[in-house]
């Protein structure tokens, strides 16, 4: 047995963890070695032949550039589809999965608060993001090479993964905040998705979109690749706003969950 509730996760979601790291590497580097077929002159020119406002709502408004192209399939949509989805996975299990299952009863009738498992659990979800972000970092630093991706450099493809993982940490904060706060998986991954999907396209469409503009000013997409990361680098001031709203969203989670009754 395990002596803390932060270990304990950690163990338990190994091979998930592992599954998840696989994944979306492999993601990554496969869409990292179609590249090359899109650096061609014909390539550009059949891009440019699509909608604008069509490449706008999918965040493809350049991918003829190694970190446009990136920047617009593995860390704009795959990648953060995919982050999405775990961090749902393991935001809801953090606390309104333990619930569900009866477990939770069975867990707290040990010397652990409510707070302590809820921050200990959301601590283990920041390194689960961590490893899989860096993981799928370092498979493009590996690939980087044959598919041409020599105008990114390391450092570059490592502040993206740093980015990617934050907005892993976001939406992971948001799903055990509210599973935390009302004990139901089922609304945690309806909360996710509105959040995710509202804030996806405020992101690409709110400023061309008349009255959506705050829209785009709130999106956590915003904060995530606005800055553009695989060009400039960590940017820190975004880093810290969803840290901080990550933070927030346990907060007040843990601060309901601390008062309800349980159902157990």
């Amino acid at each position: 047995m395990l002596r803390s509730v932060f270990g304990k996760t950690l163990w338990d979601q190994r091979r998930a963890l592992l599954a998840w790291a696989l994944g979306i590497g492999a993601v990554g580097v496969m869409y990292a070695a179609f590249y090359p077929s899109f650096n061609n002159p014909e390539m550009q020119q059949a891009i440019k032949a699509y909608p604008k406002g069509l490449l706008d709502a999918m965040g493809m408004t350049d991918i003829t550039t190694a970190a446009g192209y990136l920047g617009s399939t593995t860390y704009g949509l795959l990648g953060p589809a995919l982050i999405l989805v775990m961090a749902a996975a393991l935001g809801s299990g953090a606390i309104a999965g333990d619930e569900d299952s009866g477990r939770l009863d069975l867990i707290l009738a040990h010397p652990v608060s409510r707070w302590s498992l809820a921050l200990q659990r959301f601590v283990a979800l920041v390194v689960g993001m961590l490893t899989v972000s860096l993981v799928l970092g370092v498979a493009l630093i590996a690939i980087s090479g044959p598919a041409q991706l020599g105008g990114i450099g390391p450092a570059n493809l490592l502040a993206g993964s740093a980015h990617l993982a934050a907005l892993g940490v976001f939406f992971g904060a948001l799903a055990l905040g509210i599973g935390a706060a009302t004990g139901r998986r089922g609304l945690v991954y309806a909360a996710v998705a509105v959040v995710a999907v509202a804030g996806y396209f405020g992101n690409n469409l709110g400023r061309s979109i008349s009255g959506l503009g705050w829209l785009h000013d709130i999106s956590p997409f915003r904060f995530y690749s606005g800055g553009s990361p695989l060009t400039q680098g960590l940017q820190l001031a975004d880093l810290g706003v969803l840290a901080l709203a990550g933070a927030i969203l346990v907060l007040l989670g843990t601060v309901a969950f601390d008062r309800r009754d349980l159902a157990v």
